[in-house]
Formats: C-alpha cells, sequence, structure tokens
C-alpha cells in the first residue's frame, strides 16, 4: 500500500495513523512509514501530510515525536479538533523546531462547528505552525450529532455551508468529506460537483481510482473558463469607455443561455478567480474577441 501511494498523482498524500491503524499496530505504522519515506529516492511529488491521532490521546505524543523526524512531511492533519486548545496541545510538541507545518484541522463534532471561527484562525505566537485547511469529516459529525445520512447531502448543507465559510473568512482551504461510495462514479461525480458549487476548494480520496475524477471536477471546465475570459476582455473595453457595466452575449458555446447578462465588479471578480485557477491548473485560456 505504501509503495502505491507514490504513483498516484494527488494534491497530497495523507498517511494515516489514526483510524485506518489498528490500535496494535500503531507503533509499527510510525516504524513502516518512516522507513518507507527515508528509503524514497526522490522528495515526493505529492504534498506529504501525516494524520496523528488526536490531541487527547495517548498516542499523540509519539506520532508527532515521529512526524517531526521525517523532513518529508510538510502538513500535519489533525483529528477531532473541537476547540483552538487542541491546536495549542500540538503547538506544545512542536516548539523549538526550526520547521514550520500546516495543520489541516479535521472538524468532526458539534463543538467543533461552534468553534470553527476560532479554529480557522488558529495560529501559534511566531507563525510557524497555523492551521492552512478545515477538512470536513461527515462520518463523525453525523456520529457526534445524531444525523441520518442520506444520498441527498441535504442533512449535512448547514455543516459544510459553515466548514466552506470559516475557510474563506480566513484565506485557507475548505476539503470537503470522502465519498464512502467509492465504486460508484456517477455519484462521486455528483458529489464532487455539489462540493464544489457549495465553495469546496477540493475533496477527500479514499481510493486512488477517485483522484482523477475529483482532481478533474474540481478545475473550471471550457465553457467557465469561455466566459471569464469573454468576462475580463469585455470589463477592459468598458472600462475605456468609462463604463462600470456591461452586457455580455451569452448566444454563443460558451454558455447554454441566449440571453444577455449584466456584469458589473462582482462577476468580474469571480471571473478573475475564474482564470487564476484555470492558470494553477495548467488550463488553457483562450485569447477571445470583445466582439
Amino acid at each position: 500500500m505504501l509503495e502505491k501511494s507514490n504513483s498516484v498523482a494527488s494534491d497530497t498524500i495523507i498517511y494515516d495513523f489514526e483510524d485506518a491503524v489498528a490500535p496494535s499496530q500503531k507503533k509499527s505504522a510510525r516504524l513502516l512509514l518512516s522507513k518507507f519515506l527515508q528509503g524514497l529516492p526522490d522528495r515526493p511529488t505529492s504534498e506529504v501530510a501525516v494524520r496523528v491521532n488526536p490531541a487527547s490521546s495517548d498516542l499523540f505524543a509519539e506520532d508527532v515525536a515521529t512526524v517531526v523526524a521525517m523532513p518529508q512531511v510538510e502538513t500535519i492533519v489533525l483529528p477531532k479538533v473541537h476547540e483552538p486548545r487542541d491546536l495549542d496541545l500540538l503547538d506544545q510538541y512542536l516548539q523549538g523546531k526550526a520547521r514550520s507545518y500546516g495543520v489541516i484541522a479535521s472538524i468532526e463534532s458539534a463543538r467543533a462547528l461552534w468553534n470553527i471561527g476560532g479554529i480557522a484562525g488558529w495560529r501559534n505566537s511566531t507563525g510557524s505552525v497555523f492551521v492552512s485547511g478545515l477538512l470536513f469529516a461527515a462520518e463523525d459529525y453525523c456520529a457526534d450529532t445524531s444525523i441520518i445520512r442520506t444520498r441527498s447531502r441535504s442533512e449535512l448543507l448547514y455543516a459544510r455551508s459553515h466548514v466552506v465559510n470559516a475557510a474563506k473568512a480566513f484565506g485557507i482551504h475548505a476539503i470537503d468529506m470522502v465519498c464512502v461510495n467509492y465504486k460508484d462514479a456517477e455519484y462521486l461525480k455528483e458529489e464532487c460537483e455539489d462540493g464544489r458549487r457549495l465553495g469546496f476548494d477540493g475533496k477527500q480520496a479514499i481510493h486512488p481510482s477517485q483522484v482523477q475524477l475529483i482532481q478533474g471536477t474540481f478545475v473550471p471546465s471550457e465553457k467557465e473558463v469561455t466566459r471569464a475570459a469573454r468576462i475580463i476582455a469585455k470589463m477592459e473595453e468598458a472600462y475605456t469607455q468609462n463604463k462600470g457595466a456591461f452586457g455580455l452575449d451569452g448566444s454563443d458555446d460558451a454558455s447554454s443561455s441566449s440571453e444577455t447578462e449584466m456584469i458589473d465588479e462582482p462577476m468580474v471578480k469571480q471571473a478573475r478567480k475564474t482564470l487564476e485557477r484555470a492558470r494553477r491548473a495548467d488550463l488553457v485560456i483562450p485569447d477571445v474577441s470583445t466582439t
């Protein structure tokens, strides 16, 4: 399994010391991962993260000590973050280390959702340890809140939207829940599209077969990129004419609508963000005319 992980073209590989490891295998899991990462001939192309056991666990200190000894690890995934104090505990074990670490805080409880602002904005006094993303753990959250999961996901709309808003308020990543139906590609795509509409930046994968579909869904489509390029081109033309708003004809292939949209600054901002995401994903941005 460890060998296969190095061939998966995901943005981040999360190695797990928590739920995926049986209690009797915790120590050997640390040793195996350390040996595996040390034996890699090159630095992994994906960001390397490790999910440690919760700060309240007796395993936590040893997990963090193992992570600190592995220079390949850039990010720590901290599960069951209920309040900023859990992050303070992590910082205590990282004090005096020369490196900085991003922390992905896993939101798994009602208490975490209640305290999410303090969690999302947390960083230590020197800025060397900071929350870089919020991860929504749907199954743990449902277990904590007695929510009954359905395929519609409507029962999770409030929680997922709250996670996105907190992440955006502090300029960090919002990572959507796993799709446990990993063999159902159609449902995975539906869940990805739903997450992207809510504002999530990406999604967790629990199987390598999910990665390509997730990555392909969380980037702008060709139509979105073309529309954004047309908006920016039209904006430049409008500004030269001292206009703050302009009409965008949607009758071409860039839109399924034949109506004309009124475009102003908020929509221009959205277009800029779309093009920024397209550039980061190395997508082709068309050279469009303003006519």
